[in-house]
């Protein structure tokens, strides 16, 4: 177990820790969910979910492994034995088809990056149409999202310092710094005022049920929790340092590269009016039409950061849902780290090319009959939804009632000498016992009715 590698000390830890967070979810997701439940509201309710259930959560999972010294498992499978070494193995596969169908949208980032700033996308007219086209024809989407993937398994195969440390030291603060120069832009666009007001002004009649499933879903899934990947940089950290503090400083780093997407975006969009429109269509129609009105040359330049910005959240996280496999392989089966890396993202990449083929080419993918006509991209993506609060809750019930809390303060109190006369104790024993449970089980519920019936069912006049 020597040659697992581990982080060069708290920085790298946190670096690489807050660049398996920080992705797609932060900067394209966030933002359109914001606009679908009332902007500043939402934002609210996300932040309350973000440090009430996921701090938590995230806490659980790095004192796990940790404590393990160990993937994600062999960190069950040691602390619980056999039968909860699936919980493991369902974390690990969850990460396989996350990444499966990631590196599909971080090519259209790509592409999309490249077709910007130098291309002449931006005189397109009708952006809707030409993003139509672009995921219906996988000729220059394949290779994109094939140059994602050998992008990603080199980091990752050079190893834990040298690949996702390094990598990721890099990334990270030229990913604020690309984000706070576009921020600074945006606020100069007209009508700026209004996007800022709608994001920051609460209006509390916005307030509804939706808008609290929506932000606990997303602050669950912008953290990257419930599937192993958070278990498995834990167990590269060394025994000196503070998971507790650590994990705050993770949590705020994620959180304000969502909270700093949303300034970006919607002084953007305000423009246009165009707070709610959802999916894929906000960034790649409304901004590219937002960059299309621009001076040529202003339009290249911010429309290609802008896109670039999406590649470094996008890449930071497929290191990490790399990672969380190839660790699986080398801990338990002794392979080498390059012939895994390499394999499984061969592996994965051919797992994703029926979602990328299912936005038009073929019909069969392109609306599923027993998935309310859905896509299969959309399908694998809401099974993973699903995966990661599943996961969630399962690793509170673990550790409550299998490793137990009294284990985890220990582990927690290691490295922070006024941990165990502290409230954080006691916040986390309570949220663990009492509410991470009951309230993920119950949200693994509702996704499920959500995707495959639709709420209505069980609240009538939800939407």
């Amino acid at each position: 177990m020597a040659d697992r590698g581990s982080f060069s000390g708290r920085v790298g830890f946190i670096l690489a820790a807050a660049g398996s967070a920080v992705g797609l979810g932060n900067i394209w997701r966030f933002p359109y969910l914001a606009g679908q439940n009332g902007g500043a509201i939402f934002l609210l309710i996300y932040l309350i979910c973000i440090f009430l259930l996921c701090y938590p959560i995230m806490v659980g999972e790095i004192a796990i492994g940790r404590n393990t010294q160990s993937d994600a498992y062999g960190s069950y499978k040691k602390l619980g034995g056999r039968g909860w070494g699936f919980l493991g193995i369902f974390g690990i596969l969850a990460g396989i088809f996350i990444l499966s169908f990631y590196n599909v949208v971080a090519g259209w980032a790509f592409g999309y990056f490249l077709e910007i700033s130098f291309g002449d996308l931006l005189s397109a007219g009708d952006f809707g149409a030409f993003f139509g086209n672009y995921i219906n024809d996988i000729s220059d989407n394949f290779w994109f999202s094939l140059a994602f993937m050998v992008l990603t398994a080199l980091i990752v195969s050079q190893g834990v310092q040298k690949g996702i440390e390094a990598a990721n030291k890099i990334m990270m603060p030229l990913l604020y710094l690309i984000l706070i120069g576009l921020i600074i832009y945006s606020l100069t666009l007209p009508n700026a005022i209004q996007g800022v007001i709608f994001y920051l002004v609460p209006d509390f009649s916005e307030l509804k049920v939706q808008t609290v499933f929506d932000g606990l879903r997303q602050a669950f899934f912008s953290l990257s929790l419930g599937m192993g990947a958070l278990i498995t940089y834990g167990s590269y950290l060394d025994k000196k340092q503070n998971i507790v503090s650590s994990a705050a400083v993770i949590s705020l780093a994620d959180t304000s590269v969502a909270f700093l997407a949303g300034l970006m975006v919607f002084p953007m969009v305000a423009a246009l009016n165009a707070y709610e429109v959802s999916g894929p269509s906000l960034i790649f129609v409304v901004l590219a039409k937002v960059f299309s009105n621009m001076d040529p040359l202003v339009g290249r330049v911010v429309g290609g950061s802008f896109f670039l910005l999406i590649c470094f959240a996008a890449l930071t996280s497929t290191i990490s849902l790399l990672e969380v496999p190839a660790a699986y392989f080398v801990d338990q089966k002794k392979w080498s780290r390059k012939g895994v890396v390499w394999g499984m993202a061969l592996l994965i990449f051919v797992l994703g090319i029926p979602s990328m083929v299912s936005q038009g080419m073929i019909p069969a993918l392109n609306k599923l009959p027993f998935y309310q006509g859905r896509d299969f991209l959309t399908f694998v993506a809401d099974m993973c939804d699903i995966s990661l609060t599943l996961g969630g809750c399962l690793m509170s019930i673990f550790i409550v009632r299998t490793w137990s809390l009294k284990s985890m303060d220990e582990e927690l109190a290691i490295g922070n000498d006024h941990y165990m006369k502290s409230a954080t104790r006691t916040f986390l024993s309570v949220v663990m016992r009492y509410i991470s449970p009951w309230l993920l089980a119950i949200l693994t519920f509702l996704i499920i009715v959500e995707k495959f019936f639709g709420l209505g069912v069980i609240f009538p006049g939800w939407e």
